[in-house]
């Protein structure tokens, strides 16, 4: 029968998977046959035993964030593809990107349900029946940010790579469909997070890359560096390689070259250098060099004197001289904002006929997270 030159769907399913279409129909097989994808190749038992050792300074975290009680139960790790992974999911979910750029590049993300999610920012806003907008999503964005913080430095404690860094997280509350997922089989941790009063679930999701360089590392095998162009030795006298265009005489063995300060060489004593927690990291010159590109940038300043709450009702029936009681005492500082971001406390005062705000005292990273609620 003829063929109009379109493949079958059985052709293309064969190609997908590595085989030669020749050998469906009827022609003789590809003298080499191209291999199948191989399994994962990360071991998840070294993954599993590794992030299960970071559950406990998580929860402290978490539990500090959000100012609940927080228990962390797993991972468990298994090796998934993205069809497989997707089954399991429900359709809306939150996921937070934070991949890993240097030390074991690759894809690198957290994954909660849409309600575990709302769960979390609740808790950080102290707000009920929140939705999940911009503020929610940075929100949910810091408390990832902290987790990966605390994973990467387990992490360069235990392989000894100090080059490991992640991507500031970005979140976004998706149909599961549109999740940015790995290619190939890739790795997923599961946790079960006793968060309050409510249990959530969280996935965390390596590329199949990074999952098994770090299972490699964790092992001890290090990650897979890229292989240099292997050169032929020069040969020198006696069959000998040629070193560097010095020639070794023929009966000159390893343990003759003492004269040649080889001989008493000790093992070396390397130490783990030790560095302090950086909570405001100075900028170096790259950084200082970005910054300054942005000097000129304009940026919304506001002071708040203070807020509070009215039913509808309340706000119709306003009318010239009523008093508005806020939630500030007299005296209290009022608050600093940049673009709607609390970054700075500070008292009134008059300058000339003009009021002004003296700045008394610079919210530290931890209280920014805390007061998240305030900032709209």
């Amino acid at each position: 029968m003829m063929s109009d030159g379109a493949l079958s769907q059985d052709e293309i399913d064969a190609l997908l998977a590595g085989v030669d279409s020749s050998s469906m129909n009827g022609g003789s097989p590809a003298a080499t046959a191209t291999a199948a994808p191989s399994a994962a190749n990360f071991d998840s038992a070294a993954l599993e035993k590794f992030f299960s050792s970071t559950t406990n300074a998580l929860s402290a975290n978490l539990s500090a964030l959000t100012g609940a009680s927080v228990s962390m139960v797993g991972p468990e790790v298994d090796a998934q593809s993205r069809d497989n992974f997707l089954a399991v999911l429900p359709s809306m979910v939150t996921v937070v990107t934070a991949n890993y750029t240097s030390g074991f590049p690759g894809e690198h993300l957290f994954m909660f349900p849409e309600e575990s999610a709302k769960v979390i920012a609740s808790l950080m806003t102290k707000e009920e029946n929140i939705q999940l907008d911009d503020m929610a999503m940075s929100v949910i964005g810091e408390v990832v940010s902290q987790m990966v913080g605390t994973q990467i430095t387990a992490l360069t404690d235990k392989t000894g790579n100090k080059s490991i860094v992640a991507a500031s997280p970005t979140a976004a509350n998706v149909p599961k469909a549109a999740a940015a997922l790995p290619a190939g089989d890739f790795a997923v941790m599961a946790y079960q997070v006793n968060l309050g009063d409510a249990s959530i679930q969280m996935w965390e999701v390596l590329g199949p890359s990074p999952a098994g360089d770090i299972s490699r590392s964790l092992s001890g095998g290090g990650s897979s560096p890229a292989a240099a162009p292997s050169q032929p030795a020069a040969m020198g006298m006696g069959g000998m390689p040629n070193m560097g265009g010095m020639q070794m005489p023929m009966g000159m063995g390893m343990q003759n070259m003492g004269g040649m300060g080889m001989q008493n060489l000790g093992p070396t004593n390397v130490q783990p250098v030790q560095f302090p927690n950086l909570m405001q990291p100075r900028l170096g010159p790259q950084e200082s060099g970005n910054i300054g590109l942005i000097m000129d940038v304009s940026m919304e300043m506001t002071v708040e004197l203070g807020r509070t709450r009215k039913l509808i009702k309340e706000i119709l029936g306003m009318g010239e001289g009523t008093i508005i009681e806020l939630d500030k005492l007299a005296g209290e500082p009022v608050d600093i904002l940049v673009n709607h971001k609390l970054i700075a406390k500070g008292e009134v005062v008059v300058i000339d006929e003009n009021f002004g705000v003296r700045v008394t005292e610079i919210v530290s990273p931890m209280e920014r997270i805390n007061d998240m609620g305030y900032n709209y």
